[in-house]
């Protein structure tokens, strides 16, 4: 289960990630928001990875006009690694390294065909594993 959210900048992104997912034939949870009147993005970013961090979901992906902010907010619940990425190397990397369980991308800074090779990679791509990306992951999770 994919848990998804969203503020009103990332809300139109949001919908085609959802889109794209069900496409897939993945399921998906909607963490909100519903539509694109003014919210406050700690909400959905929070709710996702709460989500995310009890074990209810799998990954999640969350959205924002820029992806900082809401990706500042994930990182604060212990358990979450969200990457933000921008680009498919980043998005490919920080799952291979970093066990990244969270996706987060600025619905102002990459449009949506790269934002859905984005996720793609982002789901397709395991851990690698390897002792010293292990190693680091432990070191991340001890903070």
């Amino acid at each position: 289960m994919i848990a998804i959210g969203s503020d009103h900048g990332g809300f139109d992104l949001k919908q085609k990630v959802i889109a794209h997912l069900k496409e897939r034939g993945m399921e998906c949870r909607d963490y909100g928001c519903v539509d694109k009147s003014s919210c406050d993005y700690p909400v959905y970013g929070a709710a996702v990875a709460k989500a995310v961090a009890s074990g209810e979901c799998d990954r999640g992906i969350v959205i924002c006009t820029t992806g900082i902010g809401i990706s500042i907010t994930a990182n604060k619940v212990k358990g979450i690694r969200c990457a933000l990425c921008g680009d498919p190397v980043s998005a490919r990397l920080t799952r291979e390294h970093n066990d990244a369980n969270m996706l987060a991308m600025g619905a102002a800074i990459i449009g949506e065909s790269v934002a859905l090779n984005i996720v793609d990679i982002f789901l397709d791509t395991e851990f690698s594993g390897v002792d010293r990306h292990q190693r680091r992951v432990d070191l991340i999770e001890q903070c």
